[in-house]
This record gives structure tokens, C-alpha cells and sequence, in this order.
């Protein structure tokens, strides 16, 4: 009798991992944010910690590198030189926006004195839409001049990606 009740068990807990593997084949972790690529980037107000408010469609007719970001992450803390570079060789050209996200006021201060930026950072006015999928800083989107979302990044970005990235919304 034990014997059936192990195998019984077992079954059971097969019969549990094939459907979450269904499940997850079926509805994919991804999927949400790919719905966002080729298609119009999802509004998204960042407020300075200054109080001035900066529209991502504000910057429509050129590209834009969107960052979601955190003081305490470190990979972002990695980018900030690549992100800030970038910004500085493509000012006039391409568009950076900064958002804080899953962060701290008083940390997120600090960073930014310190980090200085050289184009709009700070925490979202409202909810990030839910489109972009954003889970973990950094997450990068490059958008194009017409206000489409091109490419994702996960991850920390160097100058050489930013560049690559860049290429795929216009930039050369």
C-alpha cells in the first residue's frame, strides 16, 4: 500500500510540473514587452526631483534612449559613464530620458548630485506603463523619431552597444 501511495505521489508531482511547463510555453515571461517593440512607445512622465515635468512624447521627430534605473543598482551605476557620454556626443541629435524606478527619494537625490546627468532623470509622475514590462533596472528602450519603440536592452550598456542600438533607430 505505501508502495501505490509513493507512486501515486509521484504522478501526481510529474503531472504538477508538465502543466506549469505548458503554462509557461503558453504564456511566456517575455511576452508583455515584446508586445511593446514595433509599436508606439507607451507615454511616460518623468518628474525631477527640481519639480519639472518631462513627456517622452516631447521629444517626437527625434530618437530617444529611455533608461529605467535605481540608485542602489549597481549595473546602473556601471552605464551612468556610457549613458552619460552618449548623451553628451549625441546632444542636439538623440533624445536620453532617465526614469528611477523601485527606488528611494533621499538615495536617489544623492546619486543624481553626484552622478549629474547631462539630460532629464527621475522618478515617473505616474505608474510606468505596464507595456514596457520593466522588472529590474536597467532596462534601456530605443525608440525612434516617430515615437516607436525599436529595441530593448536588459542589462548594463556600454558605449559600443549604445552605439549599435543607435544605429538600429537612424542615428549614424
Amino acid at each position: 500500500m505505501t508502495g501505490r501511495l509513493a507512486w501515486g505521489a509521484a504522478g501526481l508531482a510529474a503531472l504538477v510540473l508538465l502543466a506549469a511547463l505548458g503554462w509557461g510555453l503558453v504564456h511566456p515571461a517575455g511576452r508583455q514587452t515584446e508586445a511593446v517593440l514595433g509599436r508606439p512607445a507607451p507615454e511616460i512622465v518623468v518628474q525631477s526631483f527640481e519639480g519639472a515635468q518631462v513627456s517622452l512624447a516631447g521629444f517626437r521627430g527625434r530618437p530617444v534612449v529611455l533608461n529605467f534605473w535605481a540608485s542602489w543598482c549597481q549595473p546602473c551605476r556601471q552605464e551612468e559613464g556610457a549613458l552619460k557620454d552618449a548623451a553628451q556626443r549625441w546632444v542636439g541629435t538623440v533624445a536620453f530620458l532617465g526614469v528611477d524606478i523601485q527606488d528611494s527619494e533621499g538615495p536617489a537625490r544623492a546619486y543624481l548630485t553626484k552622478a549629474r546627468y547631462p539630460y532629464p532623470v527621475g522618478p515617473p509622475a505616474s505608474a510606468v506603463p505596464s507595456a514596457y514590462g520593466v522588472k529590474a533596472p536597467p532596462e534601456t528602450f530605443f525608440i525612434d523619431g516617430n515615437g516607436v519603440v525599436v529595441a530593448r536592452f536588459l542589462g548594463p550598456l556600454d558605449g559600443g552597444l549604445i552605439d549599435r542600438y543607435l544605429q538600429l533607430v537612424g542615428v549614424r
